[in-house]
């Protein structure tokens, strides 16, 4: 592991670049180092000539990554951004590195991480793969690029259904719905992963840059509504009834939110 970093690892094999968030005690959810780390990486790789794809991935065999880490969360997270947690710029990170960032989906892609893996480029998802939502059900929502971007990669409909029924999806329900590219026999992940990302770097880096470019235009917009929407969140956080799904966790039992809705 580089000494540059402590929640996540860093290497480049043959010109990808594998960013690997090291929790796997915490099935890989973010504090707000973690998300520091990552911003860090991908600047790093995203500006290294001898790169040519970045590959955001989880360490150890149950998840991708769970989202935010509730043990670091009472009202507000323990870093710095609108809700201690600079996700505003992990998200725009994400879209504005100029080489193509692939999800490596082994296991839970959950809150948080199903974000993340709806805002890569690409998402290559293991057999094991479970995808979804959590956050209605945690005190928590993530506006923006997690509910109205995600509207656009998988459709309205389906978008509100992972959003207000918090449902969980295999990899191939995540490829049917377009959140996903492809999902491999897990024995197989990382050589396809390797293979789509040394496949990218055949190709002309400056038409991919634009072809990003192009694409990340038609949902700049998006940034607005998450940047306003984190502000919302953060309001949200400071209430009885958000603090009421952090709490059912601790307690392990199931939140009572309509005690406390206004």
């Amino acid at each position: 592991m580089s000494v540059e970093f402590e929640d996540i690892l860093y290497e480049v094999r043959n010109h990808v670049a594998w960013i690997t968030i090291n929790r796997p005690e915490k099935m890989n959810a973010f504090r707000g180092q973690t998300c520091d780390e990552i911003i860090k990486a991908l600047n790093k790789a995203g500006y290294d000539r001898d790169v040519g794809c970045i590959v955001l991935a989880g360490a150890g065999e149950k998840a991708f990554c769970t989202g935010g880490d509730q043990s670091a969360h009472n009202g507000n997270y323990d870093g710095r951004g609108t809700i201690g947690l600079p996700m505003e710029e992990l998200h725009t990170a994400i879209r504005d590195v100029p080489k193509p960032v692939i999800a490596r989906v082994q296991g839970f892609a959950i809150g948080g991480g199903n974000v993340l893996c709806t805002i890569c480029d690409l998402t290559i998802a293991s057999e094991k793969a479970i995808f979804g939502q959590v956050g209605p059900k945690m005190g928590s929502v993530d506006p923006g690029y997690g509910t109205a971007f995600l509207a656009r990669v998988v459709g309205e409909k389906k978008a509100r259904e992972i959003w207000y029924l918090n449902k969980r999806y295999s990899g191939a329900e995540a490829v049917a719905m377009g959140l996903a590219n492809v999902c491999v026999p897990h024995e197989e992940l990382d050589a396809t992963v390797q293979e789509w990302a040394e496949t990218i770097c055949e190709r002309s880096p400056t038409a991919i840059a634009i072809a990003k470019r192009s694409f990340n235009m038609d949902t700049a917009h998006q940034s607005g509504i998450a940047g306003m929407g984190m502000y919302a969140l953060k309001l949200y956080y400071d209430t009885e009834e958000s603090r009421e799904g952090v709490n059912a966790l601790k307690d392990k039992r199931k939140p009572d939110f309509r005690k406390y809705a206004k």
